[in-house]
């Protein structure tokens, strides 16, 4: 086990010293999830929540949380943040919403607590915004789900695995993944080339192209797809690896949606 840098030699708390580290471009993105009933969540999708616009003060905070996490974590540097997105995804077929967060600085030292912190604040506003309608609902998974930059390199979390804890966390996923065989059942949506044939790194470079597009149009999972008239569970599940690839007609549907051809989606 490596040795914990915010302990001193007695074992101490400590702020770590990063003026020897190289200053570099450090990204995150961490998600939440914040599950409910169906008719809470309807409030949400028909903007009839008694509080107001869920999703958007939900954004709002965690974007402020980002820049305030060296103020509630003991240990972390303040840090000049340069871009934070929270996106607010929600799944009908699941019944809840998906935070995702992410991060940017350059700077001596990451910002995963800063990701984390947005998703995890994010989520605890849309508890607050829908209470009165729903007091059980329950925050989940609060988990990092990749990192880039600095001497410890590229980070991706793993894809959540089955048993006890997998069917707390893996219903979503479950509703996506059944959409999505149904979404490919039909002979026209079977790509020509099938995914499986390319390798892991060509469909996480896929993956990775699909994502600075989608950064760099400013798009998210859930308007994105619902102009495409996909289900958002099967781009979201390309997007966080639990898919290798989208189909051909997938592929074609969304770009159609924006005016661009297939193959514009991948380039860097």
């Amino acid at each position: 086990m490596s040795k914990l840098t915010h302990l001193d030699e007695h074992g101490k708390a400590k702020m770590v010293d990063v003026s020897a580290k190289d200053t570099t471009t450090r990204t995150a993105m961490a998600e939440a999830i914040v599950r409910m009933k169906p008719d809470t969540l309807a409030l949400v999708l028909e903007g009839t929540a008694p509080k107001g616009d869920v999703l958007a003060a939900a954004r709002i905070a965690g974007i402020m949380a980002a820049k305030k996490t060296s103020e509630i974590i003991p240990l972390c540097h303040p840090l000049p943040i340069s871009g934070v997105t929270v996106a607010c995804e929600p799944d009908e077929e699941g019944s809840l919403i998906r935070v995702l967060a992410s991060v940017k600085v350059t700077g001596q030292t990451g910002v995963e607590m800063e990701a984390m912190t947005a998703a995890s604040v994010a989520a605890l506003t849309i508890y607050d915004m829908l209470k009165a309608a729903e007091r059980g609902i329950v925050i989940e998974t609060v988990r990092l789900l990749a990192k880039e930059g600095g001497k410890s390199g590229t980070y991706r979390a793993e894809p959540e695995k089955t048993g006890a804890r997998g069917r707390i966390v893996r219903r979503a996923t479950t509703a996506a993944a059944s959409r999505l065989v149904r979404h490919r059942s039909t002979p026209a949506e079977v790509p020509i080339e099938s995914p499986q044939r390319k390798s892991a790194s060509d469909h996480a470079a896929r993956r990775d192209a699909l994502r600075r597009f989608m950064s760099a149009r400013g798009l998210t999972a859930h308007a994105w797809a619902k102009d495409a008239g996909i289900a958002v569970g099967v781009l979201f599940s390309f997007l966080h690896g639990r898919t290798h690839a989208l189909t051909k007609a997938e592929e074609a549907k969304l770009a159609d949606a924006l005016g661009v051809a297939p193959e514009d989606m991948y380039r860097s």
